[in-house]
């Protein structure tokens, strides 16, 4: 499952919509972001490791890394 799919059924568990997303992301960096900003990065596969950080925080999740 990509990353685009997954940030979808994590703002559905949530009830977010992107363009809170990217509100709460903007007030959480200080950084403008806006729900076209977060689709193009997410169709074009740019979006950072640390922008995926924010956005896991914010929807109340952290990122582990486990060996398989």
């Amino acid at each position: 499952m990509d990353i685009k799919t997954q940030l979808k059924i994590f703002l559905t568990l949530r009830h977010l919509s992107v363009s809170k997303l990217a509100e709460l992301m903007s007030k959480e960096t200080g950084i403008n972001y806006t729900a076209a900003k977060l689709y193009g990065k997410l169709n074009r596969d740019t979006i950072s490791f640390t922008e995926c950080q924010i956005i896991a925080k914010i929807l109340g999740y952290e990122i582990v890394f486990q060996e398989v």
